[in-house]
């Protein structure tokens, strides 16, 4: 063990994130590289019933961090998803839950390199594609090992960067609209929208697909849980944050999504490009595009620093629990867990193989988004089922929460309804079924991997996982 390191208590992961950090921690999770690179994708198989797929989505998530702010409000011991698994469904829960969200944390990083190495390209056609995918995986690594205060900076600033990108990108799209813009002989019109075939161009089957990259789109919006651990006053910034989620969805997915396909023709996006991009640049405006590249770039690092950043925080609580090696529990005299970071932030370097292994960064993009969305849906799944079991085990708490879900009798099961649908989906079409079947194999690697670890703390005397207190945090205030 280092002089710099010692055995940290899950206390030492200490609360440094302000209310401004987790108000835009929230916002800024729920834009990332689904939004700006992925959308393209959308459009191209789903046309303009996306706009569709993205509210039906975003209605299901905002109950899902409705039920999650509930839950963790109910007990400020709770610190991730894998807490609230296993203090209601069982240590089993806790190690599944725990270890999943690390992993599809993983995953999504890598998608989030490999689609800044497709806008690296953007400026340098001709570099390898290993030097940019080395490059961001070195500097994410670097930034998660500073203590906590400064990741809720550099995540402010990014969120800023890309709030304002966006609402620019809609105020100029409305002053085209207005002036009667017209590039190439087409005119700027609200009715680009649904004058090639209506909003369902694709038929019902192109509106279903839809629903598979949309899931992987909202990955990132219950950092707002995970980062709650780490906040001031968990009970006062928790519940502005999640209210919020309505008003984003329809403003940066909805309203920029609808701004793009009226001053560009849906039909003339490309897949596997941002059409936030090539809104400009089919527009004319080839400096607005440099720049707009710039900002997705930057939205796409902001992402993947999340992601190190959540995964390393569940990775910490699965070695206090006993279910990962002790050594990962160790925090340096920060408070920051060092060896959590190097062990999370080494495995994005498997982005540059995989880059090199198929067609590129789209085909990797897209293999790698959906075996994502196939696991966050399991996450997502276990806070629905967490919570059913906390009304029934906890109506006191239930009535007592001053931040309850509402209908909360019928919503988890109108949520894991939508679940089956969206893993339906995401079978239906090919170019997303073999990723999504490949999911059961990490399950199965799971249950094997619980069997044996629950043998060794059985033998060696153990719990099968942390206790979580019930009295009330020192630092819950009302």
């Amino acid at each position: 063990m280092s002089l710099t390191e010692k055995a940290a208590p899950p206390e030492e992961m200490k609360r440094g994130l302000k209310n401004r950090h987790l108000q835009l921690i929230a916002i800024g999770g729920a834009i990332g590289t689904g939004l700006f690179m992925g959308s393209g994708r959308l459009v191209s198989v789903s046309g303009p019933s996306i706009l569709f797929v993205y509210a039906i989505i975003g209605f299901f998530v905002f109950f899902i961090m409705r039920a999650l702010g509930e839950l963790l409000l109910s007990n400020l011991h709770y610190k991730t998803f894998g807490d609230i698994a296993k203090d209601m469904l069982g240590p089993w829960a806790g190690f599944f839950v725990s270890w999943n969200y690390w992993f599809s944390w993983v995953i999504a990083c890598v998608a989030d390199i490999t689609a800044i190495v497709g806008y690296t390209r953007f400026f340098w056609p001709d570099v390898s594609l290993w030097v940019p995918a080395g490059a961001a995986a070195l500097i994410l690594l670097l930034l998660n090992l500073q203590p906590v205060k400064w990741f809720g900076e550099m995540e402010f600033w990014f969120a800023i960067i890309k709030i304002v990108a966006i609402l620019a990108l809609i105020t100029t799209g409305i002053l085209l609209l207005l002036t009667g813009f017209t590039h190439n002989g087409v005119q700027a019109s609200i009715t680009h929208v649904w004058d090639l075939g209506g909003m369902f161009p694709m038929g019902f089957s192109g509106f279903v697909l839809g629903f598979q990259m949309g899931v992987f789109s909202f990955i990132g919006v219950e950092l707002v849980g995970t980062t709650a651990a780490e906040t001031e006053n968990p009970r006062r910034t928790l519940p502005k944050a999640i209210n919020s989620i309505v008003v984003r969805i329809l403003i940066f997915y909805v309203g920029s999504l609808t701004v793009i396909m009226s001053i560009t023709p849906w039909s003339e996006l490309k897949a596997g490009e941002s059409p936030f991009v090539q809104t400009f640049l089919l527009a004319g405006f080839v400096p607005a595009a440099l720049v707009m590249n710039l900002v997705v770039l930057t939205s796409a690092a902001s992402s993947a620093n999340s992601g190190v950043y959540s995964g390393t925080r569940m990775l910490f609580g699965l070695s206090k629990d006993g279910h990962a090696p002790r050594g990962l529990a160790l925090t340096d005299s920060r408070g920051v867990p060092t060896r959590a970071v190097f062990t999370t932030a080494v495995l994005l370097f498997t982005a540059i193989p995989l880059l090199y292994a198929g067609d590129g960064v789209v085909a990797a993009f897209d293999f790698v988004s959906t075996m994502c969305a196939s696991l966050v849906i399991f996450t997502w799944g276990s806070v629905v089922v967490s919570y059913i079991v906390y009304r029934r085990r906890h109506p006191d708490r239930h009535a007592a929460s001053k931040f309850r879900l509402p209908f909360a009798a019928v919503t988890p099961w109108a949520i894991l309804g939508f679940f089956v649908f969206i893993v339906v989906a995401l079978l239906y079409s090919e170019g997303t079924r073999y990723a999504t079947l490949a999911t059961p194999v990490w399950f199965l690697l799971l249950t094997v991997f619980w069997q044996i670890r629950k043998r060794q703390l059985i033998r060696a005397g153990r719990p099968l996982t942390g206790s979580i207190p019930t009295v009330r945090h020192p630092l819950d205030e009302e």
